[in-house]
């Protein structure tokens, strides 16, 4: 009897065995306190888990559910932190962080005419844009930037050092009418940017697109050929357009429009074009990027820093335009921080619209995750964490003192974080950023290679300076 009892009860465990639901394998459990997707918008995940897979998400359910549903050897359990997509900057100079401090309490002018363009036409080379786009990649990784956007000389330096380093990139290749190091006319910089475009036509993470620079140093020949090149290569166009008043007296004195009326003209206005500062605008115009689909980039702390005016962001919104966001270069912000830049631009945007409802916290993370990744065209792959999209995410330790007590994550992350906060990086599933170290990055090596490039700079300065 006792027997045919434990045969009994061996049957059933079998049974058991062969009817419970098996677990699916994955490569990574990454367990939080909360987890903010962004899409849908203004939803908060209290103990959930972000589930990856061949550097996909393919779920996102509550911690215990993902435990009975998946098996992995990964796991990282971050019970103070907060999940969100990664950040994305969709304007900046990468290698310009070689130049951070140089000339700063500058006005827009002064500053390009009397110290960035000549510092560039000395120093800018392959090696110089190498060293400070690898500087730049290792601040934005430990501050939570897993996307950038770029225009600068030496495209091709920028995409091979972000391949390296494996950050999603957009690079726009530079086109002005004078020479640089990099190309003597308009035609070089055409020339010389398509190369890079065809080498890196079908790379996973690096896409190029045409950087016009703006409206004072593009004729209306390259702005022609740059629209039937975009529409050509299916490419984006990004351009510094509306950035300060003395840019809208100019360009009625020397074309007699403003710039936006000017580009209209030229039928440059498109889903293609991103409108990079945009401070200077009338009702007219917003009216015009509305009915042309164009996507506005927002760098609130350069602008600030230069004076240029104030983007009038909800204006642009309640328009229904995509607004996103951007640091600008080191030069002019002086940090690529887009956790700071998130709250510079909450708080401008109450001051300038008088309303403190004006860009919610919930609103600005989207400036600066799915609104980036509209305006650079990759919105399907990244911007929000969502079952099948890239894994592209970033953590933000919110244990400190200074957090708390947390009501509501989000507004934490917008009004009281800043990139020191971020404790974790994954780009495609890739960890690149672990308990606030970067991974893979000879930091030492390239701390060196900065001191050295300070050292030549700051002697030439100082002997210019000796001049006069």
């Amino acid at each position: 009897m006792k027997q045919s009892r434990l045969h009994s009860q061996h049957i059933d465990n079998i049974s058991h065995l062969m009817t419970a639901p098996q677990r699916t394998p994955v490569d990574c459990i990454i367990h939080a306190r909360w987890i903010i997707p962004v899409q849908p918008s203004a939803s908060v995940l209290a103990n959930h888990a972000l589930v990856v897979k061949d550097g996909l998400i393919v779920d996102l359910l509550a911690s215990d559910a993902a435990e009975a549903r998946y098996k992995t050897r990964k796991r990282h359990r971050l019970d103070s932190h907060a999940l969100i997509p990664g950040l994305i900057n969709t304007h900046g100079h990468a290698a310009m962080t070689l130049f951070r401090g140089l000339a700063d309490d500058l006005d827009l002018m002064t500053w390009l005419n009397n110290h960035i363009w000549p510092a560039e036409q000395r120093w800018v080379s392959d090696d110089f844009v190498t060293t400070g786009t690898e500087l730049a990649i290792a601040e934005m990784l430990l501050s939570g930037t897993t996307c950038f956007s770029d225009m600068y000389f030496y495209p091709s330096s920028v995409a091979r050092v972000a391949h390296r380093h494996k950050i999603r990139a957009h690079i726009f290749f530079p086109v002005l009418e004078f020479p640089s190091n990099w190309a003597a006319d308009a035609d070089e910089y055409f020339n010389k940017g398509l190369k890079v475009f065809n080498e890196y036509r079908s790379h996973e993470t690096i896409q190029i697109g045409i950087g016009l620079h703006a409206p004072y140093t593009v004729s209306n020949a390259s702005l022609q050929r740059a629209r039937i090149l975009a529409d050509e290569l299916d490419c984006n166009i990004q351009m510094h357009l509306h950035e300060t008043a003395q840019e809208i007296t100019d360009s009625m004195r020397d074309h007699g429009r403003r710039p936006l009326q000017r580009l209209d003209e030229l039928d440059l206005l498109s889903p293609h074009m991103q409108c990079v500062h945009m401070t200077q605008v009338n009702p007219d115009e917003i009216e015009l990027l509305r009915q042309n689909g164009c996507h506005v980039i927002h760098c609130p702390e350069s602008n600030l820093k230069l004076a240029s005016g104030f983007c009038p962001v909800t204006q642009y919104t309640d328009a229904g335009i995509n607004v996103a966001l951007g640091t600008d270069g080191a030069a002019s912000n002086n940090d690529l921080d887009m956790l700071g830049e998130l709250k510079t631009a909450a708080l401008l945007a109450k001051g300038v619209a008088q309303d403190p409802t004006a860009l919610t916290a919930h609103e600005a993370l989207r400036m600066a995750t799915i609104n980036g990744a509209k305006a650079l065209g990759i919105d399907a792959i990244t911007g929000s964490l969502e079952a099948g999209k890239a894994a592209d995410v970033v953590a933000v330790d919110l244990s400190e003192l200074a957090h708390q007590p947390v009501y509501d994550p989000a507004s934490h992350l917008v009004y009281t974080s800043s990139g020191r906060n971020v404790s974790h990086v994954w780009v495609n599933g890739k960890i690149l950023v672990k308990d606030r170290k970067l991974l893979n990055f000879d930091s030492a090596g390239l701390a060196q290679k900065v001191e050295g490039w300070r050292v030549k700079i700051s002697a030439a300065e100082n002997q210019q300076v000796m001049k006069f």
